[in-house]
């Protein structure tokens, strides 16, 4: 349980930056794997801080960590849309997808080892 917790707030750091990088240049982010809704990105990121926060707080962690979940898996049907023009794009989306699968991995054994 230690462990789960001790990755679960390194998660929380992890939501934080990766919130200032959605809030701050959705544009330039959006740009580089094909998706041109800098406002969606703006609201993944207000997503990510309040997630990223949670965390952070210890209460109620577990809670905070299904929510990461649920997010990797609207940010995964968020690229699916995405319409990537050119290699460069192309190849920020596979990117951006190989990034996601892999946390959403982490963040389910973290969220389910919490839960137990």
């Amino acid at each position: 349980m230690m462990r789960a917790d001790q990755v679960a707030k390194g998660l929380g750091w992890f939501s934080l930056a990766l919130a200032a990088a959605e809030l701050l240049q959705p544009r330039r982010l959006g740009r580089g794997m094909g998706l041109r809704r800098p406002g969606l990105l703006r609201a993944y990121g207000a997503r990510e801080a309040l997630a990223g926060v949670g965390l952070l707080s210890g209460r109620h962690r577990p809670l905070w960590m299904w929510s990461r979940v649920a997010g990797d898996v609207l940010d995964l049907g968020t690229l699916a849309l995405a319409r990537p023009k050119g290699r460069a794009e192309i190849g920020g989306l596979s990117a951006a997808v190989a990034a996601v699968a892999g946390v959403l991995v982490v963040d389910l054994l973290v969220a389910r080892a919490l839960s137990r």
